[in-house]
């Protein structure tokens, strides 16, 4: 069962349902609500499927506004939740103002670092997981020029655009990337219609395949690729059942893991470092199921595969942005 919070009042003081244990584990959503179909229902699922495992209950709130974050993560300390996960990059700033306050609470956030001795950051090697559906929609492409529809500019975006073009090139050095971001703010998350504009106007500049990694706005991606015509790729969440038949794969990123593992271990999860998730430890991946299964066929399948392979073994190096804050094979 899952025990919901919610802001109430003028003061917008968070209320946790009476009850509550106070060692239950809480998660906390980003902007665009824990059933935005990508990012935090990923983390969503997670929660979930410990709660369904264990029988046990867990706190979460979805913020309508930046300026509940840090009030969020300080209810839900005081109130004993532990560990207390966060899902966005956009939750490092509070943290580390509150996690020093409280040095009994085990925090996690998801996307971001803080350095603090009662924190775990986790990051994902979102390159690797792209690289491998771009290679799927090169070999898919029958124009030879396929899109990136992103969410926010900011460099862990780029990082899924640049492992993405790395993808396609490796399988046709030729290929054309058109890529786009939504916007420059939060907003940039959960704008399906300027997703469905932006998809527009890379089909019309020949993309047969786009990939969405925008959050809510990718839901508007996905439904204009299908009602035009041409294949889509999903991102965080397995999005291919949207539209079976026209999501050639979803680059699955393993929030929902994440989550699912930082409930199970509990109060007992190492803090004051850095993980990180990449292909060899199964944070990243591409999602295969009966709805995309008639799109890869058993030459895509293999030849992704045995990239994946090697990538996890270190005989691919696959260039990450947020290195150097440049992509080899594309400019933004």
């Amino acid at each position: 069962m899952t025990l919901m919070t919610k802001f109430l009042g003028a003061s917008a003081a968070l209320a946790l349902s009476a009850g509550a244990a106070l060692a239950d584990p809480a998660i906390i959503f980003d902007l665009g609500g824990k059933f935005d179909k990508s990012f935090n229902e990923s983390a969503h699922n997670g929660a979930q499927r410990w709660a369904e495992e264990t029988g046990e209950s867990y706190n979460e709130f979805e913020i309508q506004s930046d300026a509940q974050r840090e009030q969020a993560i300080r209810r839900f300390a005081e109130n004993g939740n532990n560990p207390v996960v966060m899902a966005g990059f956009s939750w490092a700033t509070p943290l580390a103002e509150a996690a020093g306050d409280y040095p009994d609470t085990k925090f996690v956030i998801i996307d971001g670092v803080v350095e603090a001795e009662n924190v775990q950051s986790v990051l994902f090697a979102e390159e690797q997981g792209s690289y491998l559906v771009g290679m799927m929609a090169a070999m898919a492409s029958e124009s030879g020029t396929v899109g990136f529809i992103g969410g926010m500019d900011i460099p862990l975006i780029r990082n899924f655009a640049c492992g993405y073009a790395q993808g396609v090139k490796a399988v046709n050095e030729d290929a054309e990337v058109i890529a786009n971001m939504t916007g420059t703010t939060p907003a940039a998350w959960n704008d399906p219609v300027k997703g469905s504009e932006l998809t527009r106007a890379q089909i019309s500049q020949g993309a047969d395949v786009v990939y969405a990694a925008a959050g809510g706005t990718g839901v508007g991606v996905l439904q204009t690729a299908a009602d035009e015509g041409i294949l889509s790729i999903g991102v965080d969440s397995n999005q291919n059942y949207l539209h079976p038949g026209q999501v050639l794969t979803s680059m699955m990123k393993r929030v929902d893991n994440v989550v699912y593992q930082s409930f199970m271990t509990g109060e007992d999860i190492e803090t004051g470092g850095l993980r990180i998730m990449t292909l060899d430890n199964g944070g990243v991946g591409y999602a295969l199921d009966e709805n995309n299964a008639e799109l890869v066929t058993d030459e895509m399948k293999a030849a992704v595969d045995e990239a994946a392979a090697a990538i996890a073994a270190g005989e691919i190096s696959v260039h990450n942005y947020n290195s150097d804050e440049s992509c080899p094979v594309m400019s933004f």
